[in-house]
């Protein structure tokens, strides 16, 4: 039987500006970094830099 995954998958968009550049990276769900809301340096091919990203909730799936 196969383990329960301890990661959810959530949804990095820039912090300033909106190009439409967004990554999906997993988070854990349990310990210290489960609370914490995620800010990463990555790079936005739109602008051609890196910039700060933030997580956002995921959209609701559709059926």
């Amino acid at each position: 039987m196969a383990k329960k995954s301890s990661y959810a998958l959530k949804q990095m968009v820039p912090e300033e500006k909106s190009t439409g550049t967004k990554y999906i990276v997993r988070k854990p769900t349990k310990g210290l970094k489960a609370t914490e809301k995620l800010r990463l340096k990555k790079f936005d091919p739109v602008l051609k830099k890196h910039v700060w990203f933030i997580e956002k909730k995921m959209p609701p799936h559709s059926k």
